[in-house]
């Protein structure tokens, strides 16, 4: 779709500098779209978060993106059974920024352990992190101290001194976590609710790209 959209938009391959002959064949674009790896793109998320003013308070949230509809045959022949791609993104609060992405073809796992993994590779520009109480563990609200992050995650209350230590949490820096929500619908909105590579490794890079241009638009609007 990208390269016959081109082929219609002369004005656009002449602002990059090609020529509608210069344009790829279709199976040139996803051979070269395969050499692309997981972490490049993320580097591509964090250059484009990088265009927004980011405050250094971020929160996390996880939502599913729907795997583009395939044929039985097809399902069939590669197993493919999965139909939901789990999604954990980390957004700035005040840019609303995405600025870390997670992908998984699988429920399992706790989301506690994977936000405290987001949150390593993010320590240096983290000042504090909010989650709702599915995040609710007492090992990532210790992990996330060690890294000099302030947990923002409310208690789930089993004991009289879980009112307690919710009452201690900033309620306005708490309630950002709602920003995440925002983002993932405005992405699904604007760029679509499923993916439609086949093959995971490559609906993980569409995820991530998807975010990338996600924060390239807003800083554009902006």
């Amino acid at each position: 779709m990208t390269i016959d959209l081109l082929k219609e938009m002369p004005q656009i391959i002449g602002e990059i500098g090609l020529n509608v002959a210069d344009l790829s064949a279709l199976s040139t674009l996803c051979k070269a779209f395969d050499r692309i790896s997981m972490s490049v793109c993320r580097v591509l998320l964090r250059q484009s978060a990088q265009l927004h003013d980011l405050s250094e308070h971020a929160a996390i949230d996880a939502t599913f993106y729907n795997r583009s509809p395939a044929s039985r045959h097809y399902c069939q022949r590669i197993s493919y059974r999965v139909q939901k791609l789990k999604v954990t993104n980390l957004v700035d609060t005040a840019s609303q920024a995405v600025l870390d992405v997670h992908c998984s073809t699988n429920r399992e796992g706790s989301d506690a352990d994977l936000a405290e993994q987001i949150a390593r590779r993010n320590a240096g520009d983290l000042r504090s992190l909010a989650a709702d109480k599915g995040y609710d563990k007492q090992s990532l609200r210790e992990g996330l101290r060690e890294l000099e992050i302030r947990p923002l995650i409310k208690h789930r209350i089993f004991a009289p001194y879980d009112h307690a230590h919710n009452a201690r949490i900033d309620d306005t820096r708490y309630n950002q976590r709602s920003m995440t929500e925002t983002v993932n619908s405005a992405v699904k909105r604007s760029l679509g609710f499923a993916v439609r590579a086949r093959s995971w490794f490559r609906e993980f890079r569409e995820i991530a790209l998807m975010c990338v241009v996600y924060n390239v638009k807003r800083f554009v609007k902006q």
